[in-house]
């Protein structure tokens, strides 16, 4: 197994970050918000989960919000919200599933952040989203259905993110190391630094 980053390692990658964002995306059950928290720990920057701010903002959950107004009022407030929280610089922002869709979202993310596509298979997500009950777009008699076809419509889209990782059933701490490397090894970082040589 290969050792864990070290603090140069980790000085050096958010030295390279210059004030963006790092942006998690994919979908519900990928690990973002767990694995966002603690990569955010490793990095000493802030943590931001943008279904929370959204709720903040709304002084309703997600599920309420959905309820209330449909998807398309939800993700227009979704829309301002992460537009919002991209000025706040060097940080890790976990995004929800359906965030990354929005063309205008994306084109943010790419002037103010770099992507990272955590990417699971049915099996691993299914498993860990069985734990919550706290997902509308699967208040459903076929979850395992939903969650295909949203994979199916996702995934070609999340695809456009700067880097992707494998989300397997593997601790916490294992699964911040190999976003951790995926940044250090970011062949981007390299032409930004040709560029202003």
């Amino acid at each position: 197994m290969a050792r864990n980053l070290t603090a140069k390692d980790i000085a050096a990658i958010t030295a390279k970050l210059d004030n963006h964002a790092i942006v998690l995306v994919g979908l519900m059950g990928a690990g973002k918000t767990s694995v966002g928290r603690r990569l955010a720990e490793r990095l000493a920057v802030p943590f931001v989960d943008a279904d929370h701010e959204i709720e903040q903002a709304a002084g309703k959950t997600i599920a309420e919000i959905f309820a209330d107004h449909g998807e398309p009022y939800f993700r227009d407030g979704e829309r301002k919200v992460i537009s919002r929280l991209l000025e706040g610089g060097l940080q890790v922002l976990a995004t929800g599933g359906g965030a990354f869709m929005n063309d205008e979202t994306r084109a943010n993310i790419r002037s103010h952040g770099l992507s990272v596509w955590l990417r699971a298979d049915l099996p691993l997500l299914m498993k860990r989203v069985h734990k919550r009950s706290n997902r509308p777009l699967l208040k459903t008699d076929d979850p395992e259905t939903v969650m295909r076809d949203l994979m199916a419509r996702r995934y070609p889209v999340y695809a456009e993110a700067n880097i992707v990782v494998d989300s397997q059933d593997i601790s916490h701490a294992q699964m911040v190391e190999r976003v951790l490397r995926a940044l250090k090894d970011w062949p981007g970082f390299a032409a930004a630094e040709s560029e202003t040589q």
